[in-house]
């Protein structure tokens, strides 16, 4: 699926070089570079430079957006372009330079390795002097973390934005495993399907299960943006696995697989030096085209194709079966039998792995402290799984099949799978390449029916679709959605055991095969039970925070960790209370938003926000405010909370208003108005109106991200077995504080005499006025 090897040396200088992609890799994420910091400045300053070290010239574009769940930001993009040789629609190479706050992450993989893939990729492509047609623009956007606000900047407020065709946006939700690619459309994938094809990428990873299951969830990558603002299409190429590493303190270069960040490269030079000659006018569609990816090759075929080949494998299915009884090689009460092994191994496997896991969350309580649900011994527990579901196969069918009835229970498995993909035909079309494997299953049984015989290597040779096509997905499902859905993998394999029958089912001793995968598997959970620790480079994560309340005048240690560890322990102590009110201001984050544990603790002379009301009036049914909030101390960020009883409106921060906002009412999310992330301390400035029956209730929470530095604080340093928490706000300083306004001023209407003309009235003209 990927490369396994790769070079320690540089290479020829008009190839790509994971060797020199690796070092900006490694000047890239030097340090954490999240918005707002001064590394972020620096890592801005070196792209830059890097980009002119090209011999291309550089631009910036900075500004305000607030995206529609109320994200404010500065960003910072960092843009360059190579012209092209025709007035036709240029390509965008595309990855975020930002990396994710709170947790100390450098941004290795997420996304210092697209940041690197691109920049080594032109490289390449300049040195080469190959010619384009097309313009190739590159970006690397700002703020992609905090709400892909840079990303919105661009295609909203960018003049480039209307010159783009297509789009290749680089990124990463782990840091190892083989780069997959995800198409964003408006419409039917069938031209961008194509185009990817004719480009001919070495080692391409995709299908279109993940890409029909990928539009039903709610997106959140760059490319999202550059869909839904600006109709423009493309391609993402992202890889998932080691996602514990992922926006943590381990998203070092270290922990970055190179050959990974060589996948990336296989993909964009063939890409580039297609797609920058290619017609960008013939990405649109309408239809979709069912794909899927075997070693080396990328094969696709219109949606409409999946209901009829169910149909054909149906009569073809029908018509073998009718055949074998007819000519008594098929017995329909062995058929029936049949339906035994193969539904048993099922229902054990299913309910053996769905509550296996319940179980090991309670033996190991630890796991929960990984948010994004894939444990640092995941892979073992996958292994383990899956080898006990091809045990409990192997037992089932040693008790309920002998050897010489195996095509006759082969029947129940092949019906099953035809099912399946008729209900895939329908409801998930993507998914319409499950029928190939089908297809093989049907030509082994139909050579049974006609000769009379079983042939072992003709049977093996048709497993292969069923390997090529299926596990991988048994081996992806948990990685990507975590270990709580162990079981669909557990079960996928049981599904494939029966597809692959002909072969499996001519074991003469199932019960032993069965013993040893038993075995084997229990070797696995002893391995997961041997790598359940921590240690470093596989680090617990923890979280805490010092929270001030200006109101109540009260300091209180919290964090959202379940688990409490010897460091947090030092602050909230052995037995803390529940948060209480601390909560009635959720913070949103990706995973987990509500704090666990609170402990008193004394208040620091800590300098609180400066809040002016500019404007606070009324005019007929409205009051009008404008508010303006200072920093006092170096801060990082601003949340905002108002009661869901004000109806606001025609809102404005910063000059920016909500990008998704069709109407003046503002569209609310809870309590939350907004997260500003502060860059250099500048202050946040809103202006709205409310209804004037509305009593006004706002709050803010005042963070500044330097718990662990700040001088007030006497902070131990975590052990090396710990980290940060990621996406939730973490070792922060935060002042709590009610937004209190002044008494409104009422602008009363005056009262205009209405003057009454005469019968003969006069009209005089004075200098284009008219005066009656």
């Amino acid at each position: 699926m990927m490369p396994q090897m790769t070079s320690e040396e540089e290479g020829p200088l008009a190839e790509f070089s994971t060797a020199r992609a690796f070092k900006q890799v490694e000047n890239i994420a030097r340090q954490p570079h999240y918005v707002g910091s001064a590394n972020h400045d620096q890592v801005a300053n070196y792209l830059q430079a890097e980009l002119q070290k090209l011999g291309l010239e550089t631009s910036t574009q900075e500004g305000y957006t607030l995206t529609d769940w109320g994200n404010l930001v500065k960003s910072k993009n960092i843009l360059a372009r190579i012209k092209g040789t025709s007035n036709s629609k240029a390509l965008l190479l595309l990855s975020h330079y930002d990396s994710a706050p709170h947790s100390f992450s450098r941004g290795a993989s997420d996304a210092g390795s697209g940041v690197a893939t691109i920049l080594e990729s032109v490289r390449a492509f300049i040195y080469d002097k190959k010619k384009n047609k097309n313009d190739i623009i590159i970006l690397f956007s700002d703020a992609e973390e905090l709400g892909l606000n840079g990303a919105a900047l661009f295609v909203t407020q960018h003049q480039w934005a209307k010159d783009i065709g297509l789009v290749l946006n680089f990124e990463a939700r782990g840091s190892s495993g083989p780069s997959y690619m995800l198409m964003e459309t408006n419409n039917g994938n069938q031209a961008l399907v194509r185009e990817f094809a004719a480009a001919k990428a070495t080692f391409p990873v995709s299908n279109s299960l993940m890409y029909s299951i990928y539009k039903m969830l709610p997106n959140d990558t760059d490319l999202t943006v550059f869909r839904e603002k600006g109709a423009i299409q493309g391609y993402n190429f992202a890889f998932i696995d080691s996602h514990y590493n992922y926006h943590t303190a381990q998203d070092d270069p270290a922990h970055l697989a190179k050959n990974t960040l060589e996948h990336q490269g296989s993909y964009l030079i063939p890409l580039l030096s297609y797609f920058c000659n290619a017609d960008l006018n013939n990405t649109e569609a309408t239809e979709d085209d069912v794909y899927f990816t075997a070693p080396f090759t990328f094969i696709n075929y219109p949606f409409s194709w999946v209901i009829p080949m169910v149909i054909i494998a149906s009569l073809l299915f029908l018509l073998i079966v009718f055949i074998g009884i007819g000519k008594r090689i098929l017995i329909l009460p062995e058929i029936m039998k049949g339906f035994v092994p193969f539904l048993a191994s099922l229902i054990t496997t299913g309910l053996v792995s769905f509550l296996g896991w319940k179980l090991l969350l309670l033996i190991y309580p630890q796991y929960n402290d990984l948010l994004n649900g894939f444990t640092y011994n995941g892979h073992a527990y996958i292994a383990a799984f899956v080898l006990l579901g091809i045990a409990i196969s192997f037992g089932f069918y040693q008790l309920f099949s002998i050897k010489k009835l195996t095509m006759n229970h082969y029947v129940a498995p092949l019906f099953s799978w035809i099912i399946i993909n008729a209900v895939i035909a329908i409801s998930l079309p993507g998914a319409g390449f499950l029928i190939l494997p089908v297809y093989c299953g049907l030509l082994s049984l139909g050579v049974f029916v006609i000769t009379q015989k079983s042939f072992k290597f003709l049977n093996l040779l048709l497993s292969i679709p069923a390997f090529v096509i299926i596990a991988p997905f048994i081996q992806m499902f948990p990685i990507g959605l975590g270990l709580k859905i162990l079981y669909g993998s557990a079960i996928l394999t049981v599904l494939t055991f029966g597809l692959l029958l002909p072969t499996f089912g001519s074991f003469a001793k199932k019960g032993k095969w069965g013993l040893v995968f038993l075995i084997v598997s229990i070797g696995f959970f002893a391995l997961a039970h041997y790598e359940s620790g921590y240690e470093k480079g596989k680090a617990k994560s923890n979280s805490l925070l010092y929270i001030y309340d200006a109101e109540t005048k009260l300091a209180h240690w919290v964090t959202y960790d379940k688990n409490l560890d010897s460091w947090t322990k030092t602050y909230l102590g052995e037995n803390p209370a529940a948060p209480q009110t601390l909560n009635a201001t959720p913070l949103f984050s990706k995973y987990n938003s509500k704090f666990t544990y609170a402990t008193p603790t004394i208040p620091k002379e800590i300098a609180l926000p400066t809040i002016q009301f500019l404007r606070d009036s009324i005019a007929g049914n409205q009051r009008y405010l404008t508010i303006k909030i200072s920093p006092n101390r170096k801060v990082n960020r601003y949340d905002i909370f108002a009661n869901e009883k004000m109806d606001i409106a025609n809102f404005k921060a910063n000059g920016a208003i909500p990008l998704e906002q069709k109407v003046a009412a503002l569209n609310r999310h809870g309590l939350k108005i907004l997260s500003y992330y502060v860059v250099a301390n500048e202050p946040l400035l809103m202006e709205f109106s409310i209804d004037r029956s509305n009593v006004f209730d706002m709050q803010l929470l005042e963070s500044s991200f330097d718990l662990m530095q700040n001088p007030l604080f006497s902070m131990q340093k975590r052990e090396d077995w710990m980290m940060p928490t990621p996406f939730i706000l973490n070792d922060a300083v935060v002042i709590k504080q009610r937004i209190k306004p002044t008494p409104p001023i009422v602008l009363e209407q005056q009262v205009i005499p209405t003057l009454q003309p005469k019968k003969a009235s006069r009209i005089i003209k004075i200098d284009s006025l008219k005066v009656e």
